[in-house]
């Protein structure tokens, strides 16, 4: 066993350790996860993490008492964005297996979903061994109310389970207090629905990215924060106008199936949100131009795609309401053929176009780099 070390990890993939007591991962050492879980412990008593770290520490001095060389931690990732958290886990593993000098892993885990980072430990160090640590309770009615109760006071899983019945109920009324009872069905099932794929795509999670990013340019004093604000305010009148659209040219005979109500929608709001992508993008290609020129080649082709498929997006609208014969539609159906055939082509042009624009960026950047190299020689 000469030149092996084990390392005893616990994985706190929600960042309980983080979120409830304030504790800083990567953790090493018996001492330190000691004093984490005291902390824990103290802000949760009945957080099941807490039973894993003290799993991990009784395997470690099993191990150690064996004669084993072996060392103990704990990582943690993000409580809300399991995204960045798996990413935070994997560059920690990276310094504890370098800081320790691991040979093998043993993953002590509190159920499935921390072992959902089990191929990213396995990158970086073999796994000898997985541990589930299982709290015994009884299964009794009170039981099941508590969890339910434990899940729901939990930001991460309430936002879930309460904000989509809570805005139902809450645009169902607004509904009726205006005036338009025939509409609540309507607005609350695509409200709904729009929030389940905003959560089930991950829109969230590049609404995130897109705040970091106007945190960043915000503080570093960049150009992109001035279209961060434009953009986001064309796209949030692009959702009312959408929306305005649908209510405009709602049939009260019910002729309307939900798929032409999408198209409504995408009718009303097409332009403003591709206007708002693409002045976006452009103030984040100005920022790669001015400060990080090698990734510009990168994103010069967001707004040719953005406008692509914005402009074959408005033509199948038109095309789709035209032929459908929407009441008070100003196109007919013979010109909605050529809005439609103009805006492929127009869609099928300006995407050529951004991969010929960013094939001569690329290029250019590369030249440009290239000669910078030869001067510093």
């Amino acid at each position: 066993m000469t030149g092996e070390r084990t390392l005893v990890l616990g994985v706190d993939r929600d960042d309980d350790i983080g979120f409830k007591a304030d504790v800083e991962s990567p953790v090493i050492g018996r001492a330190a996860c000691l004093d984490a879980a005291t902390r824990l412990g103290l802000a949760d008593p009945e957080d099941s993490d807490l039973n894993a770290i003290y799993q991990a520490v009784k395997i470690y001095d099993k191990l150690v008492a064996e004669g084993e060389d072996a060392v103990v931690a704990i990582l943690a990732g993000n409580h809300m964005h399991m995204l960045e958290g798996d990413r935070k886990i994997a560059a920690n593993l990276r310094d504890v297996v370098s800081t320790t000098g691991a040979t093998g892993c043993i993953l002590i885990s509190d159920g499935a979903e921390d072992e959902f980072v089990l191929p990213i430990i396995q990158s970086q160090v073999p796994v000898q061994s997985v541990v589930r640590v299982i709290v015994n309770q009884i299964p009794n009615l009170e039981g099941t109310y508590y969890i339910l109760k434990k899940v729901l006071s939990d930001p991460k899983f309430s936002r879930f389970i309460l904000v989509p019945p809570g805005l139902a109920m809450l645009l169902y009324a607004a509904a009726n207090l205006f005036g338009y009872p025939q509409v609540a069905i309507i607005v609350v099932v695509g409200a709904v629905g729009i929030y389940l794929l905003y959560k089930g795509l991950g829109v969230d999670e590049v609404t995130h990215d897109l705040m970091n990013s106007i945190r960043i340019s915000l503080n570093r004093g960049r150009f992109s924060l001035v279209t961060y604000v434009v953009g986001v305010l064309l796209l949030i009148l692009g959702v009312i106008m959408g929306l305005m659209s649908v209510l405009v040219h709602y049939s009260l005979d019910g002729t309307f199936g939900i798929l032409l109500y999408l198209f409504t929608f995408l009718y009303g709001s097409v332009q403003w949100l591709t206007a708002g992508g693409i002045i976006i993008s452009l103030g984040v290609i100005v920022d790669n131009f001015l400060y990080e020129r090698d990734s510009l080649g990168k994103v010069v082709v967001f707004p040719f795609f953005i406008a692509a498929i914005g402009l074959v997006a408005y033509g199948a609208s038109v095309y789709v309401m035209a032929m459908s014969n929407v009441a008070d539609f100003p196109f007919s159906p013979d010109t909605s053929r050529s809005h439609i055939f103009i805006g492929t082509l127009a869609g099928i042009i300006a995407s050529v176009a951004g991969v010929v624009a960013q094939y001569l960026v690329s290029r250019w950047v590369n030249r440009q780099g290239t000669r910078e190299l030869i001067e510093i020689t």
